[in-house]
């Protein structure tokens, strides 16, 4: 397994002048915490927006960020991200509409294509940053942050998934003492394997596949968990791998299972141990 270490990207003080939408200058908290700037209709939040990177425009050179790379500024100043390969974080402060990074820790991983990682990092070290908010045609709020030398970053926010109707992508198993598996093992899935879960508020129910079969059961929510009802599955026969991963998932049912959404990734937790980690799928 590949060890990431956290170094220094000696990003120094970086300051963001935030101009909104509408001409008004200010800044203001709303009853939730979140910091924002402008006033009336201009007013963009700042603070507990997921901001996917888009694209980054460098000497007129346009490059689409890859799917990975994200900024968010939480409500007590600490940023988390990715710049494209390799996750960072810093500290930030924001007072009216300026934000003032301070110095970035980062992970150091080496991915296959460190391009545009590389050129992100040289237009967020290029000194102040102006950011224009504007709202898309889904109703996202975005901001487009231009360089002193005129370099641009394009960013859209976005939504958290929902619990309900969003095709959650299984991504890891972890067995519980029920099972054959270490109970403290949790794998990827093997090669091949199909495993999502769906929820209908409506009718009560989950269904989706288990890595092999299609499986569907009767589901209620309360206070943070997901009581799973007795599963009922087709019958086919896969690949050993594909079926011990199927016997795992389906470990979860039959039983209550707490439930844990960070924007987009839940992770689920049974009884005796049975974990599964998940993503929104797109």
């Amino acid at each position: 397994m590949k060890t990431q270490r956290l170094t220094s990207l000696s990003l120094g003080l970086l300051t963001l002048t935030v101009l909104p939408l509408a001409a008004a200058c200010g800044s203001e908290k709303d009853s939730g915490g979140s910091q924002t700037v402008g006033t009336g209709s201009g007013t963009a939040d700042v603070t507990g927006v997921h901001w996917t990177v888009d694209d980054l425009t460098v000497d007129g050179k346009k490059s689409q960020a890859p799917a990975s790379a994200w900024l968010k500024i939480a409500k007590n100043g600490e940023v988390s991200g990715n710049l494209g390969c390799n996750g960072f974080g810093a500290k930030a402060t924001v007072d009216g509409d300026e934000i003032s990074l301070g110095q970035f820790l980062s992970t150091d991983m080496a991915c296959a294509s460190m391009g545009f990682e590389n050129t992100l990092t040289k237009a967020l070290k290029d000194g102040t940053l102006t950011a224009k908010g504007t709202e898309s045609a889904k109703n996202a709020q975005q901001l487009t942050l231009t360089t002193k030398t005129g370099d641009t970053i394009h960013l859209t926010e976005e939504k958290a998934a929902a619990l309900y109707g969003t095709k959650w992508t299984i991504t890891t198993l972890g067995a519980g003492s029920n099972g054959d598996s270490d109970s403290a093992a949790v794998s990827p899935l093997p090669s091949g394997a199909d495993a999502y879960l769906v929820l209908d508020q409506k009718k009560g129910t989950v269904s989706g596949k288990a890595g092999c079969n299609n499986v569907s059961a009767d589901a209620t929510v309360s206070d943070g968990t997901i009581t799973f009802g007795s599963p009922s599955t087709t019958r086919r026969m896969c690949d050993g791998s594909l079926m011990e991963a199927e016997k795992t998932l389906l470990g979860l049912f039959d039983g209550k299972a707490t439930y844990k959404i960070d924007h987009r990734s839940m992770t689920l937790t049974s009884a005796d141990g049975t974990t599964v980690s998940a993503t929104a799928a797109d």
